[in-house]
């Protein structure tokens, strides 16, 4: 197979998988990657195109620098940088639903998706970019409460580009897990109501900060839910550990709720509506305002 066959039409990556030695060696320089079938195993050099390897061409050489998958890996975006374009990689990373939030499209996608060309070589979990989405909305909260309403604007924004680089990383990089889809929904929850409780302290409205919450947190449940059960998806997958437990005290009841009462598929309008009042869209409106009396006061 010669190296201009290594990367079909659709982005797909065609590997001889053999492995006499029963072990998986480092690519030598000029070759793709080594794939091992048995032990479930990939080694590879991004954006170097070779000529594909057989293990038994290699019996002498040392096992060294073994890498076990964390999930599916699919390896055509990263050889499609190679020629010049990301575009495959850009669709693989979008979430798959039946509408799309216009703002999260126009601003926050396209701002995620060099979060996840930078990292994704570099192998950053995707946890740890939900944790940082938490830090910057955290650290929204205590700007507002010192009264930096700009900084906490900017910052506001950086969140949310967070929240949409975190799965289109864990897409990308084929490492999508019960645990981050958990902890991203704990993390948000978390967040907002340290945001809405900060725009209490600081407007001395607390109670109006509360209602805004729950209202906030009411269109984001039934946002997911809608969605959920026009894809006909579960709301709960199996696993998550301790993030999963804290989802099933916060939100399981309003996912059986929703079950209970949508008797019917939602048409496409009204999804197309919710969507347009999901988080990105919110976080932008709060950003503005922010801003807004930042330059007027």
């Amino acid at each position: 197979m010669s190296s201009d066959q290594l990367v079909g039409t659709d982005g797909q990556l065609a590997v001889a998988v053999r492995d006499a030695a029963r072990g998986v060696r480092r690519p030598a320089n000029g070759d793709a990657l080594v794939a091992d079938r048995d032990v479930g195993m990939v080694v590879l050099r991004l954006r170097e195109i070779g000529q594909p390897v057989d293990e038994r061409d290699r019996l002498a050489e040392a096992v060294e620098d073994e890498l076990a998958l964390e999930g599916s890996v699919a390896l055509g975006p990263a050889f499609g940088r190679a020629h010049g374009t990301d575009h495959s990689l850009f669709r693989r990373s979008r979430k798959p639903t039946p509408t799309r939030e216009l703002v999260a499209e126009a601003l926050y996608r396209p701002l995620a998706h060099v979060i996840v060309l930078a990292l994704l070589p570099l192998r950053v979990p995707p946890p740890a970019v939900v944790l940082a989405g938490l830090v910057a909305g955290l650290a929204v909260a205590v700007e507002l409460a010192r009264g930096e309403l700009l900084a906490a604007a900017a910052l506001l924004v950086l969140k949310t580009v967070l929240d949409g680089a975190d799965g289109a990383l864990a897409r990308a990089a084929g490492r999508e897990t019960a645990f981050g889809r958990y902890l991203d929904s704990d993390c948000d929850l978390v967040a907002n109501a340290a945001l809405f409780a900060a725009i209490g302290y600081a407007a001395g409205r607390p109670l109006l900060a509360l209602a805004g919450f729950l209202a906030s947190t009411f269109v984001l449940s039934l946002n997911f839910n809608l969605r959920r059960l026009h894809a006909g998806t579960q709301a709960m997958p199996e696993g998550g550990g301790a993030a999963r437990r804290f989802y099933e005290l916060v939100y399981a009841p309003q996912d059986r709720l929703a079950d209970r009462l949508v008797r019917r598929p939602p048409r496409l309008s009204t999804l197309w509506i919710l969507h347009n009042l999901g988080l990105a869209t919110q976080h932008t409106a709060i950003a503005l305002c922010l801003a807004l009396v930042a330059v007027t006061i």
